[in-house]
Parts: structure tokens; C-alpha cells; sequence
């Protein structure tokens, strides 16, 4: 069933101000649950990352997924040119540390189980999955960067991931099916 076109609809081209235009929006873009993921790597010998539920798969074959940047972001600058980037798809205990490798103050690492990959990858421990990956291309997405990432390897883990929906950290539940 589908409603008449329009009907109900907030408009973004008519809001009355550009501040509850995007409020409004990422409300509504908070309603598609997203995996979290972090890409990290060392630069330099340091450990540099960052948080994202912008992330999916793209291919198989090539094996390559998909992350979307904040052009603004001071930390993606720094990582785009690792030879590799560990992407970790953070576990269902990980809401703190999604929340601290998202800080803009507070030293992202500190306290975390880190693992190092190959080329400077570096991996959370305790997330669902790691991949390794490199930048395969860049192309401008409005105020994101849409980053195309090559996969080399990956390893699944044994937990479940952590979701973020509405604003929010949850999970999912397994559901039976029988």
C-alpha cells in the first residue's frame, strides 16, 4: 500500500530554516537500522581511526564495500593514504567504543584491545568481522566523501554486531524460525 505522492511529506526544499531542514532529515534518515564499523590504520607508528555507520557492500567480485566520510572529517585525510585500513564491524559490547573512536576530543585508543593487520591495518578486538582493505577511489557526495574500498582479506568473529538506529546503539536478537 502506498500513500498518494506528497501526502504528509516534509519537504526539504521549503523548510523554514536550514538547521530543522536537517534535523528533520537525519530523523528520518535514523529510521534505516546501520551496522557501525571503524577504520583504522597506523600513520607514522601512531594508531589513527575513526567511527562510521555508513558502510555496505558493494562486490563480490571485485570484493570491494563502500563508506561515506564527512569531507570535514580532520582524521580521514590522515588515513586515506595507509597502505591498508582495517575495518572492523564493532560487536554488540562496542557502544563505548564506537562513541570514543567518534570523539573529536578524547584520545580514541585509549583502553582499546587493538590488533594490527597487514600494512599498517589496524583491527578493534572483539568486532563481528575485520576486513582489510585499500582506497580504491573517491567520489564527492554533497557533504560526504563516498570511499570505495578494495577488500584483501577478512575474518568473521563470534558475536553479534552492534546496530545504531534512531539516534542509538542496539542490537539484534537471532529470531527462530521454525
Amino acid at each position: 500500500m502506498s500513500a498518494p505522492s506528497g501526502a504528509g511529506l516534509t519537504s526539504v526544499d521549503d523548510a523554514p530554516d536550514a538547521a530543522s531542514a536537517h534535523r528533520a532529515l537525519r530523523d528520518a534518515f535514523g529510521r534505516f537500522p546501520s551496522g557501525v564499523v571503524s577504520a583504522c590504520a597506523r600513520v607514522d607508528g601512531a594508531p589513527v581511526g575513526m567511527a562510521m555507520s555508513s558502510f555496505t557492500s558493494v562486490s563480490l567480485d571485485p570484493p570491494l564495500v563502500l563508506v561515506c566520510v564527512d569531507r570535514a572529517s580532520s582524521t580521514w585525510p590522515r588515513l586515506r593514504d595507509a597502505q591498508r585500513l582495517g575495518i572492523s564491524v564493532l560487536g554488540e559490547a562496542h557502544d563505548a567504543t564506537a562513541r570514543q573512536l567518534a570523539s573529536r576530543t578524547a584520545d580514541r585508543f585509549a583502553g582499546l584491545a587493538l590488533v594490527d593487520g597487514e600494512g599498517g591495518a589496524l583491527f578493534v578486538g572483539g568486532a563481528a568481522a575485520w576486513l582489510e582493505c585499500s582506497v580504491e577511489d573517491e567520489l564527492p557526495g554533497g557533504d560526504h566523501v563516498v570511499v570505495l574500498l578494495r577488500v584483501h582479506g577478512h575474518r568473521v568473529l563470534e558475536t553479534g554486531p552492534l546496530v545504531f538506529h534512531g539516534s542509538t546503539f542496539t542490537t539484534v536478537a537471532p529470531t527462530l524460525v521454525g
